[in-house]
């Protein structure tokens, strides 16, 4: 039923828990995991100086390298086949364009559950994802403590 499992990732604890869905989804059926990290430039678009964005874009990929490498050693421990990538642009466009290059099956994702005017001002992203993707999308909310 599945074969190519995508999981956005953001290093929150929310996305972890969504990783730790998606791979458990994928060793029971075999699949394969994509986790990829989208760098967010639509904040910092227009920027004066180019040097901030050069700064700001290397600590945003790094964050991005430190969330993809977590997200691998849990599916290696669970014995999961698992590709990383790491991409740039508006995160829900990207991952659904991703999902559909790789021709997913599925999408895990956490959820931060934003509320309020924030949320009907900017949306979330798993809100836009869920209304593009051309394959189910599984939205994991953070455990209550």
């Amino acid at each position: 039923m599945y074969k190519k499992i995508v999981i956005p990732t953001d290093g929150s604890d929310v996305s972890i828990e969504a990783a730790k869905h998606g791979i458990n989804i994928a060793k029971e059926f075999d699949a394969e995991v994509y986790a990829i990290y989208v760098v967010d430039v639509s904040p910092f678009v227009g920027l004066p100086a180019e040097g901030s964005w050069e700064m700001i874009s290397e600590l945003l990929k790094e964050e991005g390298h430190e969330a993809l490498k977590k997200v691998k050693k849990l599916a290696e421990e669970w014995g999961v086949k698992i590709h990383t990538e790491m991409l740039e642009g508006v995160p829900a466009k990207e991952i659904v364009e991703f999902a559909e290059k790789k021709k997913a099956d599925l999408i895990v994702m956490g959820t931060t559950g934003k509320t309020g005017l924030e949320r009907i001002l900017l949306g979330s992203v798993a809100e836009r994802v869920i209304k593009n993707a051309h394959c189910p999308v599984l939205v994991v909310k953070k455990p209550k403590k």
